[in-house]
């Protein structure tokens, strides 16, 4: 019986949120397995234990930390340095999943720059530099405010790395990329400036194929490929195009087409006149857009707006890094007093356009807390870290799509949820199973989880506790438990870890 405990056991241990230091370096022993690795990845750490980690002689063990989400980065910066490049090119690839992640957390600037400008890739070869570089470019742990920083840096390989994303930086650092004093520097800003031109835009139309809508949706188009979208049907692109032309633009304006009509309702570059035509459009959504109008002043404000219109109370894109500061450019991020404005607007769009920046102040974000438009509640919870706990609960029970997001919140509440010991969803019960305001945990609850996340309550009596570590079904969440004694921790280590006889009182169950 007690060889079924053993992994429950240790793995309940591993995530216990009272489990001391000395107990958690217990787990890098060999003997703990996948526990030790799962403690590596997926809690946050004390520093004695991240120390320990990053000393650790296996390559695995430390591999495991430079994907741990919770750990503040800057404590993983020797991995950036790792004798392994197995190591450094996991912590470039980031936390895991990465793709059914919505925000994934940034690196510190120093371990990007460390990353990008390795001499070798570690004494392992097993993976190259430019791999490593090529996964930390899709982790998406690069702030674009990163590639903004090291537009003027002083090493020229640092000043190439700013052109990967052209676009991002502001209109003063392309000009002085093209124009800089190294001509390595100088060629990689005009091979990004291509979007500019129509020429090259034209004739790196082919070796796009199926991708061809980003070129339509993003670069300077020739006249002939402008009529080229308009023979093809590849409209919607070209609506959304800032560099679409005023004749083109009376021309979409008056498609047939709802979306192709409301996405040019809402540029920033519309005259009164055709403004005005789309205010009067027979389309309802079309003339809101057209509402919106006065608002998208820039096309850094445009897009703002843009990642919000249509999109839905269930929308789970990539949430990427906000444009807080206040000495934002135009041409890189909406200011702050546009933000506010937007979130006193009658339009619940704008509103949803602020709820979704998280340096919204305290007073405004509180406001849209209570607004009457669910979307702008639900964009608040999921982007602003001030939402009040008790939203974040109500979009967690309401909005299924949203979970995952919102349970990984600092802000999200761990209490609260008792009075949903009931709900019919096993997701809510098994939160409310854990609420210490419980007073009966559903240790019997007929699922699975939720019979663990209440062995996990720490309301429940020393004499239940025990009763549920020598039940398999529950010895999982019963270790976990913050409430079970450090003692006892040790005592279950010492039966998984060394073949000691079991704990008095789970011998006799």
């Amino acid at each position: 019986m007690f060889d079924s405990l053993r992994e429950p056991w240790l793995r309940g241990i591993a995530l216990n949120p009272a489990a001391p230091s000395d107990v958690l370096v217990r787990l890098l022993d060999r003997a703990a397995g996948e526990a030790g690795l799962l403690m590596c990845e997926g809690r946050d750490l004390p520093d004695a234990v991240i120390d320990a980690v990053l000393r650790h002689p296996d390559y695995v063990v430390r591999r495991t930390l430079a994907r741990n989400r919770y750990v503040d980065p800057a404590r993983l910066a020797p991995l950036a340095t790792d004798p392994s490049g197995i190591v450094r090119g996991w912590l470039a690839s980031g936390p895991r999943p990465r793709y059914d992640t919505r925000w994934v957390r940034p690196l510190p600037d120093d371990i990007l720059v460390t990353l990008l400008m390795a001499q070798d890739a570690g004494e392992d070869g097993k993976v190259t530099e430019k791999e490593i570089v090529w996964e930390l470019d899709s982790s998406r742990q690069i702030p674009l405010s990163f590639f903004r920083s090291i537009a003027g840096h002083k090493h020229p390989e640092l000043r190439i790395r700013a052109t990967w994303r052209w676009e991002s930086l502001t209109p003063a650092q392309r000009a002085g990329l093209l124009d800089d004093p190294d001509p390595a520097v100088r060629e990689a800003a005009h091979d990004r400036n291509w979007v500019a031109d129509p020429e090259r835009v034209e004739a790196r139309l082919p070796s796009f194929g199926s991708r061809n809508a980003f070129l339509f949706d993003t670069c300077a188009l020739s006249p002939a490929l402008v009529e080229q979208c308009f023979a093809d049907g590849t409209v919607l692109p070209l609506a959304r195009n800032p560099y679409t032309p005023a004749h083109a633009l009376a021309r979409l304006a008056r498609h047939p087409e709802a979306e192709v009509r409301a996405s040019v309702a809402v540029r920033p570059d519309v005259g009164p006149d055709l403004a005005a035509e789309l205010g009067e459009d027979p389309d309802e959504y079309v003339r809101m857009c057209a509402r919106l109008h006065p608002f998208p002043r820039t096309w850094a404000e445009y897009r703002a707006v843009d990642q919000v219109v249509g999109h839905g109370p269930d929308c789970t894109c990539p949430i990427g890094e906000p444009f807080n500061k206040p000495d934002s450019e135009p041409g890189v991020g909406p200011s702050p007093d546009w933000f506010a404005s937007c979130a006193v607007s009658e339009e619940p769009i704008l509103r949803r356009v602020a709820a979704s920046w998280p340096g919204l102040p305290a007073e405004l974000a509180e406001a849209l807390a209570k607004d009457d438009d669910e979307e702008v509640r639900i964009r608040l919870a999921c982007h602003h870290p001030m939402a009040p706990p008790q939203l974040l609960l109500d979009v967690f029970v309401t909005r299924r799509a949203h979970r995952p997001h919102l349970r990984d919140l600092p802000a999200f509440p761990r209490t609260g949820w008792a009075h949903l010991a009931n709900h019919p969803d096993p997701e809510v019960r098994t939160l409310a199973a854990a609420d210490p305001a419980l007073p009966d945990p559903p240790v019997e609850d007929p699922d699975a989880s939720v019979r663990l996340a209440a062995a996990t309550n720490p309301g429940l009596s020393p004499d239940v506790l025990e009763t549920l570590l020598a039940d398999p079904r529950t010895a999982g969440g019963a270790a976990a438990n913050p409430a079970l004694p450090v003692p006892r921790m040790h005592a279950l280590l010492d039966h998984c870890l060394n073949g000691a006889a079991a704990p008095p009182g789970a011998m006799e169950r």
